[in-house]
Protein backbone atom coordinates (compact mmCIF):
# COMPACT_ATOMS: atom_id res chain seq x y z
CA UNK A 1 0.00 0.00 0.00
CA UNK A 2 1.27 3.50 -0.58
CA UNK A 3 2.24 5.36 2.33
CA UNK A 4 -0.10 8.38 1.75
CA UNK A 5 -3.33 5.67 1.89
CA UNK A 6 -1.85 4.02 4.58
CA UNK A 7 -1.12 7.26 6.12
CA UNK A 8 -4.89 7.90 5.62
CA UNK A 9 -6.10 5.25 6.79
CA UNK A 10 -4.21 5.19 10.25
CA UNK A 11 -5.38 9.16 10.39
CA UNK A 12 -9.19 8.36 10.11
CA UNK A 13 -8.80 5.07 12.66
CA UNK A 14 -6.67 7.45 14.85
CA UNK A 15 -8.76 10.37 15.97
CA UNK A 16 -7.11 10.12 19.77
CA UNK A 17 -4.58 12.12 18.27
CA UNK A 18 -4.42 15.85 17.07
CA UNK A 19 -4.46 17.34 13.58
CA UNK A 20 -1.08 18.41 14.41
CA UNK A 21 0.35 15.09 16.01
CA UNK A 22 -0.87 13.48 12.79
CA UNK A 23 0.78 16.01 10.45
CA UNK A 24 3.62 15.31 12.68
CA UNK A 25 3.84 11.42 12.23
CA UNK A 26 3.57 11.87 8.15
CA UNK A 27 6.32 14.23 7.84
CA UNK A 28 8.25 11.50 10.32
CA UNK A 29 7.44 8.76 7.82
CA UNK A 30 7.74 10.70 4.97
CA UNK A 31 11.64 11.59 6.51
CA UNK A 32 12.42 7.79 7.39
CA UNK A 33 11.09 6.94 3.74
CA UNK A 34 12.93 9.87 1.62
CA UNK A 35 16.59 8.48 3.73
CA UNK A 36 15.34 4.37 4.10
CA UNK A 37 18.54 3.64 3.28
CA UNK A 38 21.24 6.19 5.24
CA UNK A 39 18.72 6.15 8.31
CA UNK A 40 18.44 2.09 8.46
CA UNK A 41 22.13 2.31 8.44
CA UNK A 42 22.75 4.42 11.27
CA UNK A 43 19.89 4.03 13.43
CA UNK A 44 21.28 -0.19 13.16
CA UNK A 45 18.08 -1.58 11.41
CA UNK A 46 14.96 -1.31 9.00
CA UNK A 47 12.48 -1.80 11.52
CA UNK A 48 10.49 1.90 12.37
CA UNK A 49 12.23 2.16 15.74
CA UNK A 50 15.56 1.87 13.75
CA UNK A 51 14.70 4.21 10.75
CA UNK A 52 13.30 7.04 13.20
CA UNK A 53 16.79 6.58 15.35
CA UNK A 54 19.15 7.11 11.86
CA UNK A 55 16.73 9.92 10.93
CA UNK A 56 17.12 11.89 14.21
CA UNK A 57 20.50 10.91 14.45
CA UNK A 58 21.07 12.76 10.99
CA UNK A 59 19.50 15.69 12.62
CA UNK A 60 21.16 16.09 15.21
CA UNK A 61 18.37 15.47 17.25
CA UNK A 62 19.21 14.72 21.42
CA UNK A 63 18.29 11.01 21.15
CA UNK A 64 18.20 10.69 25.05
CA UNK A 65 15.56 13.51 25.09
CA UNK A 66 13.32 11.52 22.48
CA UNK A 67 13.54 8.00 24.05
CA UNK A 68 12.58 8.24 27.42
CA UNK A 69 10.45 5.51 28.31
CA UNK A 70 8.08 8.19 29.82
CA UNK A 71 4.55 8.34 28.85
CA UNK A 72 3.67 7.42 25.06
CA UNK A 73 7.41 8.54 24.48
CA UNK A 74 9.63 5.13 23.21
CA UNK A 75 11.80 3.17 25.51
CA UNK A 76 15.12 4.15 25.73
CA UNK A 77 17.88 3.17 23.54
CA UNK A 78 20.05 0.03 24.43
CA UNK A 79 23.66 -0.40 24.23
CA UNK A 80 24.19 -0.93 20.63
CA UNK A 81 21.23 1.66 19.65
CA UNK A 82 23.71 4.16 21.04
CA UNK A 83 26.37 3.10 18.86
CA UNK A 84 27.24 5.43 15.77
CA UNK A 85 27.63 2.90 13.22
CA UNK A 86 30.54 3.18 11.20
CA UNK A 87 31.91 3.28 7.75
CA UNK A 88 30.41 4.27 4.07
CA UNK A 89 26.93 5.61 4.50
CA UNK A 90 24.71 4.10 1.59
CA UNK A 91 22.91 6.76 -0.71
CA UNK A 92 19.17 6.74 -0.48
CA UNK A 93 18.34 4.61 -3.71
CA UNK A 94 17.41 1.26 -4.61
CA UNK A 95 21.29 0.04 -5.67
CA UNK A 96 20.31 -1.16 -9.37
CA UNK A 97 19.49 2.88 -9.64
CA UNK A 98 22.90 4.29 -8.87
CA UNK A 99 24.89 3.85 -12.13
CA UNK A 100 21.38 4.94 -14.29
CA UNK A 101 21.28 7.81 -12.43
CA UNK A 102 25.01 8.81 -12.19
CA UNK A 103 25.01 7.83 -16.08
CA UNK A 104 21.90 10.52 -16.36
CA UNK A 105 22.99 13.30 -14.40
CA UNK A 106 26.21 13.19 -14.11
CA UNK A 107 27.60 16.27 -11.78
CA UNK A 108 23.89 17.08 -10.94
CA UNK A 109 23.97 13.39 -9.76
CA UNK A 110 25.22 13.96 -5.75
CA UNK A 111 23.31 17.10 -5.68
CA UNK A 112 20.17 15.61 -7.15
CA UNK A 113 20.22 12.46 -4.38
CA UNK A 114 20.56 15.47 -1.89
CA UNK A 115 17.38 16.64 -2.86
CA UNK A 116 15.50 13.95 -2.93
CA UNK A 117 15.96 13.24 0.71
CA UNK A 118 14.52 16.32 1.97
CA UNK A 119 10.99 17.91 1.38
CA UNK A 120 9.64 19.42 -1.48
CA UNK A 121 8.27 22.64 -1.49
CA UNK A 122 4.97 23.47 -2.09
CA UNK A 123 4.22 25.50 -5.30
CA UNK A 124 1.36 27.19 -6.50
CA UNK A 125 0.27 28.07 -10.16
CA UNK A 126 -1.26 31.71 -10.46
CA UNK A 127 -3.94 31.25 -13.29
CA UNK A 128 -2.79 34.03 -15.57
CA UNK A 129 -7.20 34.52 -16.73
CA UNK A 130 -8.00 35.77 -13.35
CA UNK A 131 -5.29 37.83 -11.45
CA UNK A 132 -1.18 38.76 -11.81
CA UNK A 133 1.26 37.19 -9.49
CA UNK A 134 1.64 40.22 -7.52
CA UNK A 135 -2.59 40.21 -7.01
CA UNK A 136 -2.63 36.57 -6.48
CA UNK A 137 0.50 37.30 -3.96
CA UNK A 138 -1.75 40.25 -1.63
CA UNK A 139 -5.22 37.89 -2.01
CA UNK A 140 -2.86 34.80 -0.31
CA UNK A 141 -1.36 36.99 2.38
CA UNK A 142 -4.95 38.17 3.50
CA UNK A 143 -5.27 34.66 4.95
CA UNK A 144 -1.96 34.65 6.41
CA UNK A 145 -0.21 32.61 3.16
CA UNK A 146 2.80 33.79 2.65
CA UNK A 147 5.26 33.28 -1.23
CA UNK A 148 7.44 34.39 -3.31
CA UNK A 149 7.74 34.31 -7.12
CA UNK A 150 10.25 31.90 -8.66
CA UNK A 151 12.77 32.55 -11.38
CA UNK A 152 11.95 28.95 -13.35
CA UNK A 153 8.43 30.69 -14.79
CA UNK A 154 6.09 33.94 -14.53
CA UNK A 155 3.07 32.18 -13.01
CA UNK A 156 4.97 29.83 -10.24
CA UNK A 157 4.66 31.16 -6.39
CA UNK A 158 6.34 29.26 -3.53
CA UNK A 159 4.67 29.05 -0.41
CA UNK A 160 6.94 29.59 2.43
CA UNK A 161 4.20 29.74 5.42
CA UNK A 162 0.47 28.66 6.20
CA UNK A 163 0.70 26.15 3.67
CA UNK A 164 -1.85 24.36 5.56
CA UNK A 165 -4.49 26.84 4.67
CA UNK A 166 -4.44 26.97 0.85
CA UNK A 167 -7.33 24.64 0.19
CA UNK A 168 -9.52 26.50 2.24
CA UNK A 169 -8.57 29.49 0.93
CA UNK A 170 -10.31 31.92 -0.89
CA UNK A 171 -7.67 32.11 -3.84
CA UNK A 172 -7.66 28.87 -4.20
CA UNK A 173 -11.16 27.99 -4.41
CA UNK A 174 -12.04 31.03 -6.64
CA UNK A 175 -9.57 29.54 -9.01
CA UNK A 176 -7.32 32.07 -8.68
CA UNK A 177 -4.40 29.83 -8.11
CA UNK A 178 -3.81 25.54 -8.01
CA UNK A 179 -1.46 23.42 -6.75
CA UNK A 180 1.82 22.77 -9.35
CA UNK A 181 5.03 22.23 -9.70
CA UNK A 182 7.18 24.92 -11.22
CA UNK A 183 9.12 22.79 -13.22
CA UNK A 184 5.91 21.54 -15.28
CA UNK A 185 4.48 24.92 -15.61
CA UNK A 186 7.55 26.57 -16.76
CA UNK A 187 7.36 23.47 -20.08
CA UNK A 188 3.65 25.33 -20.57
CA UNK A 189 5.56 28.52 -20.78
CA UNK A 190 7.70 26.95 -23.44
CA UNK A 191 4.75 26.10 -25.35
CA UNK A 192 3.16 28.74 -28.51
CA UNK A 193 -0.41 28.59 -27.67
CA UNK A 194 -2.85 31.05 -29.86
CA UNK A 195 -6.62 30.92 -29.62
CA UNK A 196 -7.07 29.50 -32.91
CA UNK A 197 -5.71 26.05 -32.15
CA UNK A 198 -7.06 22.87 -30.74
CA UNK A 199 -5.12 21.45 -28.23
CA UNK A 200 -5.28 17.82 -26.67
CA UNK A 201 -3.96 16.95 -23.00
CA UNK A 202 -3.41 13.20 -24.31
CA UNK A 203 -2.74 11.82 -20.91
CA UNK A 204 -4.44 13.94 -19.20
CA UNK A 205 -4.48 12.45 -15.68
CA UNK A 206 -6.22 14.94 -12.96
CA UNK A 207 -6.03 17.54 -15.84
CA UNK A 208 -3.48 19.86 -14.18
CA UNK A 209 -1.50 20.81 -17.33
CA UNK A 210 -4.26 21.43 -19.56
CA UNK A 211 -5.52 23.71 -16.87
CA UNK A 212 -2.38 25.40 -17.04
CA UNK A 213 -2.71 25.87 -20.75
CA UNK A 214 -5.97 27.04 -20.50
CA UNK A 215 -4.77 29.53 -18.02
CA UNK A 216 -2.13 31.15 -20.42
CA UNK A 217 -4.38 31.43 -23.65
CA UNK A 218 -8.38 30.81 -24.20
CA UNK A 219 -7.78 28.25 -26.82
CA UNK A 220 -10.13 25.49 -27.72
CA UNK A 221 -8.61 22.67 -24.68
CA UNK A 222 -9.29 18.66 -24.91
CA UNK A 223 -8.33 16.11 -22.26
CA UNK A 224 -8.20 12.49 -22.47
CA UNK A 225 -6.74 9.64 -20.13
CA UNK A 226 -6.49 5.80 -20.44
CA UNK A 227 -8.18 5.57 -17.38
CA UNK A 228 -10.88 8.25 -17.04
CA UNK A 229 -11.55 7.86 -13.75
CA UNK A 230 -8.53 10.37 -12.97
CA UNK A 231 -10.15 13.22 -15.13
CA UNK A 232 -13.69 12.77 -12.72
CA UNK A 233 -12.50 15.99 -10.19
CA UNK A 234 -11.64 18.01 -13.88
CA UNK A 235 -14.76 19.40 -14.77
CA UNK A 236 -14.90 21.23 -11.25
CA UNK A 237 -11.28 22.57 -11.15
CA UNK A 238 -12.18 23.64 -14.93
CA UNK A 239 -15.26 25.66 -13.33
CA UNK A 240 -13.31 26.96 -10.84
CA UNK A 241 -10.39 28.26 -12.96
CA UNK A 242 -13.26 29.79 -15.17
CA UNK A 243 -11.84 27.80 -18.57
CA UNK A 244 -13.89 25.54 -20.94
CA UNK A 245 -12.02 21.84 -21.06
CA UNK A 246 -13.83 18.79 -23.06
CA UNK A 247 -13.27 15.70 -21.80
CA UNK A 248 -12.54 13.36 -25.10
CA UNK A 249 -12.98 9.60 -24.32
CA UNK A 250 -12.13 9.07 -28.05
CA UNK A 251 -9.52 11.65 -29.23
CA UNK A 252 -9.54 10.20 -32.63
CA UNK A 253 -13.08 11.59 -33.09
CA UNK A 254 -11.81 14.87 -32.39
CA UNK A 255 -8.66 14.71 -34.17
CA UNK A 256 -6.76 16.31 -36.10
CA UNK A 257 -5.12 18.88 -32.90
CA UNK A 258 -2.71 21.62 -33.59
CA UNK A 259 -1.03 20.87 -30.55
CA UNK A 260 -0.67 17.10 -28.80
CA UNK A 261 0.74 16.99 -25.01
CA UNK A 262 2.01 13.56 -23.71
CA UNK A 263 2.83 13.68 -20.51
CA UNK A 264 3.52 10.05 -20.32
CA UNK A 265 3.75 7.30 -17.45
CA UNK A 266 7.33 7.10 -16.09
CA UNK A 267 9.08 6.26 -13.11
CA UNK A 268 8.23 9.70 -11.35
CA UNK A 269 12.02 9.90 -10.10
CA UNK A 270 11.85 13.43 -9.96
CA UNK A 271 9.41 13.65 -7.90
CA UNK A 272 10.10 11.04 -4.99
CA UNK A 273 11.21 13.43 -2.42
CA UNK A 274 7.05 13.82 -2.55
CA UNK A 275 6.34 10.26 -3.08
CA UNK A 276 9.47 8.50 -1.32
CA UNK A 277 8.03 5.20 -0.95
CA UNK A 278 7.54 4.67 -4.72
CA UNK A 279 11.46 4.69 -5.15
CA UNK A 280 11.99 1.72 -2.68
CA UNK A 281 9.01 0.20 -5.30
CA UNK A 282 10.65 0.83 -8.17
CA UNK A 283 12.45 -2.19 -10.11
CA UNK A 284 14.51 -2.41 -13.56
CA UNK A 285 11.41 -4.13 -15.14
CA UNK A 286 9.26 -1.38 -14.36
CA UNK A 287 11.67 0.81 -16.26
CA UNK A 288 11.59 -1.26 -19.29
CA UNK A 289 8.01 -1.28 -19.67
CA UNK A 290 7.65 2.33 -18.82
CA UNK A 291 9.91 2.53 -21.66
CA UNK A 292 7.89 0.45 -23.88
CA UNK A 293 4.99 1.90 -23.20
CA UNK A 294 6.46 5.40 -23.41
CA UNK A 295 7.30 4.50 -27.02
CA UNK A 296 3.56 3.43 -27.91
CA UNK A 297 1.59 6.49 -26.84
CA UNK A 298 4.48 8.80 -28.72
CA UNK A 299 3.74 6.63 -31.57
CA UNK A 300 -0.06 6.81 -31.52
CA UNK A 301 -0.23 10.64 -30.08
CA UNK A 302 1.55 11.86 -33.61
CA UNK A 303 -1.58 10.28 -35.50
CA UNK A 304 -3.45 12.89 -33.88
CA UNK A 305 -1.43 16.31 -34.80
CA UNK A 306 -2.47 17.80 -37.83
CA UNK A 307 0.18 19.23 -40.21
CA UNK A 308 2.34 21.58 -38.98
CA UNK A 309 1.97 20.64 -35.40
CA UNK A 310 3.31 20.29 -32.44
CA UNK A 311 3.86 16.79 -30.52
CA UNK A 312 4.94 17.83 -26.90
CA UNK A 313 6.53 14.94 -24.78
CA UNK A 314 6.73 15.05 -20.95
CA UNK A 315 8.00 13.11 -17.90
CA UNK A 316 8.70 13.54 -14.03
CA UNK A 317 11.85 11.49 -14.49
CA UNK A 318 15.24 12.13 -14.42
CA UNK A 319 16.19 8.88 -16.31
CA UNK A 320 18.17 9.87 -19.70
CA UNK A 321 16.03 6.18 -20.94
CA UNK A 322 13.13 8.09 -20.71
CA UNK A 323 14.10 11.27 -21.64
CA UNK A 324 16.49 12.09 -24.61
CA UNK A 325 16.70 9.00 -25.51
CA UNK A 326 12.96 8.20 -25.82
CA UNK A 327 13.08 11.54 -27.85
CA UNK A 328 15.93 10.72 -30.33
CA UNK A 329 14.61 7.38 -30.81
CA UNK A 330 11.28 8.66 -32.14
CA UNK A 331 12.93 10.90 -34.43
CA UNK A 332 14.82 8.97 -35.38
CA UNK A 333 11.80 6.42 -36.46
CA UNK A 334 10.03 9.55 -38.00
CA UNK A 335 12.02 11.59 -40.01
CA UNK A 336 8.97 14.03 -40.44
CA UNK A 337 9.44 15.12 -36.86
CA UNK A 338 12.48 17.53 -35.20
CA UNK A 339 13.34 18.63 -32.54
CA UNK A 340 12.42 22.35 -31.96
CA UNK A 341 13.55 22.41 -28.04
CA UNK A 342 13.90 20.09 -25.12
CA UNK A 343 15.41 20.53 -21.67
CA UNK A 344 15.79 18.28 -18.43
CA UNK A 345 14.98 20.43 -15.21
CA UNK A 346 16.48 19.58 -12.14
CA UNK A 347 15.65 19.70 -8.60
CA UNK A 348 18.68 22.72 -8.19
CA UNK A 349 16.09 24.85 -10.36
CA UNK A 350 13.92 25.07 -7.53
CA UNK A 351 10.32 22.52 -8.94
CA UNK A 352 11.17 18.77 -9.20
CA UNK A 353 13.12 17.14 -11.70
CA UNK A 354 11.36 17.18 -15.08
CA UNK A 355 11.96 16.98 -18.79
CA UNK A 356 10.04 18.15 -21.39
CA UNK A 357 10.48 18.41 -25.41
CA UNK A 358 8.47 20.33 -28.37
CA UNK A 359 8.69 18.83 -31.54
CA UNK A 360 7.04 19.91 -34.81
CA UNK A 361 5.92 18.01 -37.77
CA UNK A 362 8.00 19.68 -40.87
Amino acid sequence: MAAEKALTRWARQSRFAGSKDRAGIRDHVFDALRRRNSAAFLGGSLTGRGLMIGVLRQDGADLNAVFTGEGYAPAPLDGQERTVPEGKVPLDVPEWLIEPLRDSLGEAFHDTLSALTKRAPVILRVNLRKATLEQAQHLLAEEEIETHPMTLVDTALVVTEGARRIKNSAAYSGGVVELQDASSQALIAEMSLDKSMKVMDYCAGGGGKVLAMAGRCDAQYFAHDANPQRLSDLPARAKRASVNVTIAENPEASAPFDLVLCDVPCSGSGTWRRTPDAKWRFVSEDLAELERVQAEILEKAQGLVAAGGTLVYATCSVLTAENTTQIERFVHNNPSWEIDWQRQFLLSEGGDGFFGAILRRK
